[in-house]
This record gives C-alpha cells, structure tokens and sequence, in this order.
C-alpha cells in the first residue's frame, strides 16, 4: 500500500488543485458509459489470472450496484476534503478515508485508465484534454499494441503485452515469454510442450472479436533486461499486421523527467497480492482488455537502463509501450512497478547497439 505522503505527493502532481479535481469530476460524471467512475486505473502489477469478468460496466440498476456506487460517491467527496487539506497545508491532518478518497481522484482524473473500443478510446478527463487533439496518432499506436496469447498452458489464457517493433516482431518483456519458452541445448529458443503463443491486436471492451497472429518464432529472451523478442506470422487470415511502431532513436530533447506519456496495454486483475475492494471500486470488475493510460516520466536512473513512470498500470500491462505524447515514439519497454509508487521502463534508445536488439531490426527514428 502507499504510504501517505507518497499520495499527497501524487496529488499535488497530477491534480494540482482543489478547482482542477472538482472540474475533472463534475466532466467525468457526465461523461458516458466507460468513462465515469468504471474507467478509473490502477497500479497493480502482476501477471494476469482468471480473475473477474472482462468487459462487464457496474450499471445503476440493483440495490446493490445502487449501494456500490453510493460508496463511489462517499470515497470521492472525501478525497475532495483530502485536497482542500493539502491547499490549506494542512496534508498532516488528512485521515485514512480522505487519503483513499484522494487515491481514488488520482485514478480518476490525473492518472486515467481508459477504456478502448473500436480502435479509440474513451472521454478522457479535463486534465488529459491534449488525448482528444492527438487522436488519431494515438489510435495508429493502440492498433500495433496486442495481448500474448498463450495455449496449452495450465495456468494463463494470456501473459501481458506486446507492441511491434520491426515489419513482423513484437517485443514483450522476459517474465511474461518465460512463462512458455525454454532455452534449447545449442542455446536458442523453443516452445515449451505442448504450448504455443499469439499476439491479439483486439481483445477490446464490449467486443468479441479477435486479430490474432501466431508466433513463429522466438527470436531470443534477454539476459539483462526484461526483454523477449517474438517473431510473428504476417498474415491472419485475410488481414495483414500493421507497419511497426516507431521507436524512438534517442532522448527526447527536452528533459526526460516530467515528460508526458502513455501506456497502451492490458490491465488484469490481481487478487494475489493486492486487496480485491479497491480494484474492484477503480475498475467495476472491467480487466483484461485494452486500456489507454496516460501520465508522467517521474524519473530516470539511465546509468542502470531504466526511466520510471507512474502511469496507472496493472498485472497485464507487462510489456506495454511508454510512449512519447509529443512525439508519439515508443520511449520505453514497461516491465513492472508499484501501487501509487513507480513504474519501471527500460529506455530503448539506449539498447540500439545490442545485438539481439540489432538482430529484431527495430524501427528506430
């Protein structure tokens, strides 16, 4: 759980103010199906389990789901008391239901998880308005992000995310490929049996339908970094994947740190390790399906290969792109992180001389 302070700190950052947080919320209790209170992400991580339905609103219609979103309601005017604390200075005095409140305003309208559909995603809150103007550069990058697929395993239906980096190569992180590949005796890559892989380019909310390619082939699983490389099928069926996303070839000009981005992925649930209540008043039991979430460069140690980021991530968005908003690049590879701390990403611009990096043929730009 975050500590207090780690909250306050979180606020101050991505609300700003009292005005800011009651103008996102009045916006976004008026905002259609999807991207009210049912939107709100998290920052669990976690490899996806069978956990609750995938695709499935809270709808005011029973006593109960009445009762639920009355809680929402409380939770969310105690996070309103929260801020006014903090303005005042006075973020000692802030109590245990106001801290969970603020948790909660953070989610909602500074640190977003929105819902996809059709390609697009969701309303987003008034302090991510800029989402709304890049619409389109956005949506070509929702379009080359997938889900792993896997069969034949006892476990998972499905591992985390990955993204296209060259003409017919997606890149996903070490931890997730691990869970069906092995190392073969000359040192390559194989399958374990009797399983095998693809990478869903759908896996949308409210949607059935699916666009997935088989993996062929997997090109290698990195000894530094958590990193795996997949070659996929180029065709399935009558479609063909798209051109690759492009990666950026260096560090933005401007500072890293406090860059805006954003993550595309698949948040999962994560009853494991983490209090069910919460995740299911963020998320109204909606996982495992393909959500934009947008935020923050907090950090960087590049000396060690990696850049933080508090994106709302949860188990699932392992190996989702952290993408530029400006540039539209993919800045990093996303591989773990904590609640309401910091996420982690490896910076791909540094790895560009690596030779399995070089043997992918990244679409560096």
């Amino acid at each position: 759980m975050p500590t207090k302070q780690q909250v306050i700190e979180q606020a101050r950052r991505s609300v700003g103010t009292v005005e800011n947080a009651t103008h996102a919320l009045s916006a976004v209790s008026e905002a259609p199906s999807g991207g009210g209170l049912e939107s709100m992400g998290g920052g669990l991580e976690s490899l996806p389990t069978r956990g609750p339905r995938a695709g499935a609103a809270v709808v005011e219609s029973s006593p109960v789901e009445r009762a639920v979103a009355e809680e929402r309601r409380q939770v969310v005017a105690a996070g309103i008391e929260g801020m006014k604390k903090i303005e005042l200075g006075r973020a000692d005095d802030i109590r245990p239901q106001e801290q969970a409140g603020l948790e909660a305003i953070i989610l909602l309208t500074g640190r977003p998880a929105l819902l996809i559909q059709d390609g697009t995603f969701m309303e987003p809150p008034p302090l991510w308005a800029d989402l709304k103007t890049a619409r389109d550069q956005i949506n070509s990058v929702i379009a080359r992000v997938g889900r792993i697929e896997v069969s034949g395993n006892p476990n998972f239906d499905w591992l985390g995310t990955g993204f296209l980096v060259s003409a017919d190569v997606v890149v996903t992180n070490r931890h997730v490929a691990m869970e069906f590949a092995k190392n073969a005796s000359d040192g390559s890559w194989t399958f374990r049996s009797p399983m095998g892989s693809s990478v869903d380019f759908k896996e949308e909310f409210g949607s059935g339908d699916s666009l997935a390619f088989d993996v062929k082939e997997i090109i290698g699983i990195h000894d530094d970094y958590d990193m795996a490389l997949l070659r996929v099928e180029q065709t399935s069926g009558h479609k063909t994947l798209p051109e690759p996303l492009p990666v950026a070839a260096a560090a933005p000009a401007a500072a890293v740190t406090g860059r805006k981005v954003y993550v595309v992925g698949y948040p999962a649930w994560d009853g494991r390790r983490n209090d069910p209540e919460p995740m299911r008043r963020i998320f109204s039991d909606i996982y495992n399906v393909k959500r934009l979430q947008p935020g923050q460069v907090s950090g960087e140690t590049l000396a060690s290969f990696e850049i933080q980021h508090d994106c709302s991530t949860l188990g699932g968005n392992s190996g989702s792109p952290v993408i530029d908003l400006e540039t539209h690049r993919v800045l990093a590879l996303h591989f773990g992180g904590r609640y309401m701390e910091n996420n982690h990403a490896i910076p791909l611009w540094l790895l560009q001389s690596d030779p399995l990096v070089q043997k992918a043929q990244f679409n560096f730009q």
